[in-house]
C-alpha cells in the first residue's frame, strides 16, 4: 500500500473474505475460545475492508 501496488485493493479483499470465511465458521461453535476467534476474525476482516477502500 505504501507504494501504491495495483494488487493492495485486491489483497485487503482477498484477505477481508478469508477472515470473513474464519469468523462465519468459527460463529457456528459455542465453545468460548472459537467465539472469541469469530470475534476477532470479525474485526480482521472489518479493517481489511476499510484498508481496501483507501488503495
Amino acid at each position: 500500500m505504501a507504494r501504491g501496488s495495483e494488487f493492495a485493493q485486491a489483497l485487503c479483499r482477498l484477505c477481508a473474505d478469508v477472515c470473513q470465511s474464519c469468523a462465519d465458521e468459527c460463529a457456528k461453535h459455542q465453545m468460548d475460545h472459537c467465539q472469541r476467534c469469530a470475534e476477532a476474525c470479525d474485526k480482521c476482516a472489518e479493517e481489511c475492508r476499510r484498508m481496501a477502500q483507501m488503495a
